[in-house]
């Protein structure tokens, strides 16, 4: 059997943009399914009764409902309503409303951890409760479900191969652009599954070295 990866070679170029957009979507959806998750995490630990319904119900659709399916409202089934996104744009709608979900659950577990000696400590200083959340409390959340976030990172990651689906030309999309030209499928997927592996390990790696001086008068489990 004879293996002709030399011949992807050409398409360096077209790989690196799509190397480039999965990067910048990944970047963009952490930022926004972060803050996403910490406001549905204060979402859920509301003293409004309707808050926190609404947002339990965003968490039980977004956790039991399949991404494509929510990009595919977001893409296709948004324009019904009279709102029309780019495929760019609701690639990364979707993307920061799926880790948003999952986030909420995650910091919500990180604030309940958190014990109530600090938020005792907020008041004795004369901080607001906002400010003492803010100060005094949610780096501290953080520390405490860092690897889970980590790990969901990776995973939004990952599940950014999806939004090829709707021709956004990140790097499965790239891939599936030089098989249907080269039909090289063996070596273009693996070659794009490398890849993947390769950005996998890079992201826990950065997400390590984001740890390290966020946390950085603390010990953060690996």
């Amino acid at each position: 059997m004879t293996f002709h990866f030399a011949d992807l070679l050409g398409y360096g170029g077209l790989i690196l943009r799509g190397i480039g957009l999965t990067i910048l979507l990944t970047l963009i959806a952490i930022a926004g399914g972060l803050v996403l998750g910490v406001l549905g995490a204060l979402g859920r630990r509301s003293g409004h009764a309707p808050v926190r319904i609404a947002v339990g119900a965003y968490v039980e659709l977004i956790r039991n409902t399949p991404f494509i399916v929510q990009l595919f409202f977001v893409f296709f089934g948004l324009p019904r309503l009279g709102i029309r996104l780019g495929s760019l744009e609701a690639a990364v709608l979707a993307m920061i409303v799926n880790l948003g979900g999952y986030a909420t659950e995650i910091v919500r577990a990180g604030l309940d951890g958190v014990g109530r000696g600090l938020w005792e400590a907020g008041a004795s200083l004369g901080l607001s409760r906002w400010r003492t959340f803010r100060l005094v409390i949610l780096i501290p959340a953080l520390e405490k479900v860092y690897p889970s976030l980590a790990s969901q990172f990776v995973i939004i990651m990952l599940g950014s191969s999806i939004v090829s689906q709707i021709a956004v030309p990140e790097l499965t999309f790239a891939g599936s652009f030089i098989q249907s030209r080269t039909f090289l499928s063996f070596e273009t997927y693996l070659t794009v599954g490398a890849i993947y592996l390769l950005l996998s390990i890079g992201l826990r790696r950065l997400s390590d070295l984001v740890a390290r001086r966020l946390f950085r008068h603390r010990q953060v489990p690996a």
